[in-house]
């Protein structure tokens, strides 16, 4: 049996790091025998601790490599991962990155055993998806949800150029701050139907939520000022033209009275008043000619600037319509008047916390919302 502190400081820590990453459990326990004996325990000791016979402790004291983690392994399972070799593993590493309509096929996703059969035709080599996955592991992939992507159809000039027009109008509103504002405007709806989310839950078992089809929805429209992050978002039956213009007079009016409340008189809000820059998607209903003749006409201090194709990443509120999801994803409401009530207060209560430094998923790219 060795002495005690018969490791180096290098060996050591080598296994200290590797007890920390490593998910095996019977490698670990086997870790911890080399430093529980570099502590000076005898194998009965450590036996008695790790709850684990002296035969076990005196074979892989003997018999493991404590500059070696692999060699910690049963040698049945050693001897199947061996049959990939490092030119086996390259090419698995290369493969998993490329789309499977490449190679022809009609899926749409590599799992464990796709890769192992494209493999074998590839090089011969027949591995099990277990094993598979445990080398994509232990080179640091994860099998997660996919984000959705606009790329393809978005168009990078109009892009840049509308980037550098916000920009230009940020700036502006903060050097005349009661002249112009900045307000991103969009419409969501809330189902009754659970919205099913990622959860924490035990190791091996799996939370349920319900997921019945019910009908059931409330639509909201509104808009989220730049400056001080304020929410306007009111309840609509459908979204339309005339609806539209409602929710816009709604907010002109707000906006107006605030104006009035900063000792301005109400007759001047239209020659001096703030402009009220309104960045929007495309909606057919928000283009409607009639539509915006009447804005331009009754509603003068509102200008509308349209986001270019298949970018809702630039349209701060859509931050918002996401927290709001989040809080109540896997919650189930007894009707739509319950979920009224919450989507209400959580969008206009100043009740739903908005991390603003986060990054927006899953829409085209993403949203930097600072």
């Amino acid at each position: 049996m060795p002495i005690k502190n018969f490791l180096s400081p290098e060996e050591k820590h080598y296994l200290q790091n590797a007890l920390k990453k490593e998910d095996r459990s019977e490698v670990r326990e086997r870790i911890l025998i080399f430093l529980l004996e570099n502590d000076g325990k005898n194998y009965q000791e450590i036996a008695n601790f790790l709850n684990c016979s002296t035969r076990t402790v005196a074979y892989w004291a003997v018999h493991g490599n404590p500059n070696d983690i692999e060699s910690l392994q049963n040698e049945t399972r050693k001897g199947n991962h061996h049959k990939a070799t490092p030119e086996y593993i390259e090419l698995l590493l290369k493969i998993v990155d490329i789309e499977p309509s490449t190679f022809g096929y009609e899926f749409g996703r590599w799992t464990g055993k796709r890769l192992s059969e494209h493999l074998e035709k590839e090089t011969g080599i027949k591995l099990s998806k277990s094993q598979i996955q445990r080398i994509l592991k232990k080179n640091k992939y994860v099998y997660i949800w996919s984000k959705y992507s606009l790329e393809d159809k978005q168009d990078s000039e109009k892009r840049e150029l509308f980037k550098e027009k916000i920009e230009e109008y940020i700036r502006l509103s903060k050097e005349r701050e009661n002249d112009l504002q900045i307000w991103f405007w969009d419409e969501c709806g809330f189902s009754l139907r659970v919205i099913r989310r990622r959860l924490w839950t035990k190791k091996g078992k799996r939370k349920t939520v319900k997921g019945q089809r019910r009908r059931g929805r409330v639509n909201m429209m509104g808009g989220l000022r730049y400056s001080d992050k304020k929410r306007v978002c009111y309840l609509i039956k459908k979204g339309d033209s005339m609806t539209f213009y409602e929710q816009l007079k709604k907010l002109n009016k707000e906006i107006k009275e605030e104006w009035i409340n900063k000792g301005n008189k109400e007759e001047n809000f239209e020659k001096i008043g703030a402009k009220i820059i309104i960045i929007l998607d495309n909606a057919s209903f928000h283009k409607k000619k009639e539509i915006i003749e009447k804005i331009e006409k009754e509603l003068p201090n509102i200008i509308l600037e349209y986001l270019p194709p298949y970018s809702p990443d630039y349209n701060l509120i859509e931050l918002v319509w996401h927290s709001a999801k989040e809080y109540i994803a896997n919650r189930e409401f007894k009707n739509v008047e319950e979920l009224e009530t919450i989507i209400a207060r959580l969008l206009n209560e100043n009740q739903l916390e908005i991390n603003w430094s986060k990054k927006f998923k899953n829409k085209g790219n993403l949203i930097n919302a600072t």
